[in-house]
């Protein structure tokens, strides 16, 4: 079973935030291992988990095929290029023909031995009846049957120097808000991959309501600029990062929270052609942001609610992805492969200290982001992998072990302690991307002891760890929170499914839905959702 990035491909890469905690000098660890939903605190025993990857590979999705070699599927774009004689057409009747929906591509790849091997990969689109345009992968629909029980799509772009297509063929409707059928993708008319496909309306998951565990709303206040990803408060302000749209630069807003229930916008900034600001973070008077052209910009936020720009620190060609502080020390992900750091005690005057990379051999994909516990450098790899560092001496740093797996893209994670045991919550990105909970007190052998997944088709992405519990913005699942006081069994107790198809700005796009999250001390959990803007909500007790 081997995964793909195809899904880069098919609807654009992006990514985004950071780590715990907010605010400041991170306290001392402590142990978290308290009651779970048994009897007693987890004793720090384990199992090893197997390790399957992101996709779980259950075969053929339904019994449908290409008429042919495809070719004819590639030049028609309608139904007849497909072989539908096993499907059910009376179910696909019933499906209605609208709503955002992601769906898991299952390719059959031949290996040089003649043999196969399932790829996976993934595409979205989105059904419209309100007059709006219909898509897939992004582009508008060339062909839409979705009556007298059939569902067929098919979008044809022809950007230089290839014409790309990819039709979707309807074949059943196995239960509510999933439908399955076959696939071709064409280039320049010819078909290059080919197979079955999953998809996955994002309405909340089926039967969930729109809360539990007493998370409540408090407040929502819209972002104009761009898309938001990340969120830091200080200073009872809320800081909202943006990456730029293709019709609205990214950028930076503010919002006076000294009442949580009722932000108050002050500010928002934006440079034209340096916009992709992907992640914020603050330390006293200092606003940090991680910015694709400019590396981190430095703001003074000594009046809070007016940030003055005092500078740049520059990170080579492509910036910074993503920044977080701990101790005195900032820490910024360059998208050239290496992790600067800087001197922070002054915040205003950030000295650079170091820059670091991974041995070459662990270097794949390039720091996506990272985290900081007990002088080690927990690094999210992408394709690389999870990696950790020692970084006690700048000088003498040293690679202490890595986790991979076929299918990897690592892109996010929190680290605590339990029952004496050092404990990783990693998130990776892209479809089907889940939660694992490593045991990483010995770096050269990290062990898989817990996971916890939703939908095959979503992606999680970033998370905070507070004493026993994980805060995790989860894209179209919305927010979850797990109760991993006995980390081999992750429990969640409380959600709130932020995505909502009506929504304004709503894509097809994977990376749609919660981004990022902060809880700042205040009582309140606060969200960057796209496009929804800045969501508030209580902490739950």
């Amino acid at each position: 079973m081997v995964s793909t990035l195809w899904a880069c491909v098919l609807a654009g890469c992006d990514d985004s935030p950071r780590p715990t905690p907010d605010g400041g000098v991170p306290p001392p660890p402590v142990d978290s291992g308290t009651t779970d939903a048994g009897s007693a605190p987890w004793d720090g025993g384990s199992t090893a988990l197997e390790e399957f990857g992101n996709w779980v590979d259950r075969g053929a999705y339904a019994p449908c095929a290409l008429v042919g070699d495809g070719t004819h599927a590639c030049e028609t774009l309608d139904s007849s290029g497909f072989d539908l004689s096993a499907c059910d057409p009376a179910a696909l009747a019933q499906v209605p023909p609208v709503g955002v929906f992601q769906a898991g591509l299952r390719e059959e790849g031949l290996l040089a031995d003649g043999g196969t091997q399932a790829v996976f990969s993934a595409v979205g689109f989105m059904l419209r009846d309100d007059g709006g345009t219909s898509t897939l992968a992004g582009q508008a629909l060339v062909t839409q049957e979705t009556e007298d029980g059939r569902f067929f799509l098919a979008m044809r772009s022809t950007t230089p120097p290839m014409n790309t297509t990819i039709a979707l063929a309807g074949c059943q409707a196995p239960s509510t808000g999933i439908i399955t059928g076959c696939f071709v993708r064409c280039t320049n008319n010819a078909p290059r991959r080919k197979g079955t496909f999953e998809a996955h309306r994002m309405t909340w998951p089926q039967g969930e309501p729109e809360s539990s565990g007493g998370l409540q709303l408090r407040a929502e206040a819209h972002v104009a600029l761009g898309r938001p990803v990340d969120v830091y408060v200080a200073k009872q302000h809320a800081y909202v990062v943006s990456t730029h749209t293709p019709t609205s630069n990214g950028g930076l807003t503010v919002f006076d929270v000294s009442d949580p229930a009722h932000p108050v916008f002050k500010a928002s900034i934006s440079i034209p052609g340096d916009s992709y600001w992907n992640g914020v973070w603050a330390q006293d008077d200092a606003l940090y942001v991680a910015s694709s052209v400019s590396g981190v910009i430095v703001f003074d936020i000594t009046q809070p609610a007016e940030p003055a720009f005092l500078r740049s620190l520059p990170s080579g060609l492509y910036g910074v992805h993503t920044v977080l502080v701990h101790g005195q020390r900032l820490f910024a992900t360059n998208n050239e492969g290496r992790t600067d750091i800087f001197d922070v005690s002054t915040p205003l005057a950030p000295v650079a200290l170091q820059s670091i990379a991974l041995p070459e051999e662990y270097s794949l994909g390039g720091p996506h982001d990272l985290f900081v516990y007990e002088d080690r450098l927990y690094i999210s790899n992408a394709q690389g992998g999870y990696s950790i560092m020692e970084i006690s001496d700048l000088e003498n740093v040293r690679h202490l072990g890595q986790y991979a797996y076929p299918d990897v893209y690592s892109h996010h994670s929190a680290v605590g302690t339990f029952a004496g045991r050092t404990i990783a919550f990693e998130g990776g990105e892209f479809a089907a991307s889940h939660l694992r909970v490593l045991d990483v007190t010995d770096p050269a052998n990290i062990v898989k002891i817990g996971e916890y997944r939703m939908r095959p088709v979503t992606s999680i992405h970033n998370l905070i760890l507070k004493g026993d519990h994980l805060y995790i913005a989860w894209y179209q699942e919305g927010l979850r929170v797990l109760d991993v006081s006995n980390p081999t069994r992750p429990r969640e107790v409380a959600h709130f499914n932020t995505f909502r198809e009506t929504d304004p700005g709503r894509t097809d796009h994977l990376f749609q839905g919660a981004f990022g999250v902060r809880l700042p001390g205040d009582g309140h959990l606060y969200v960057a959702d796209a496009p929804r803007g800045l969501l508030i909500f209580n902490e739950p007790q």
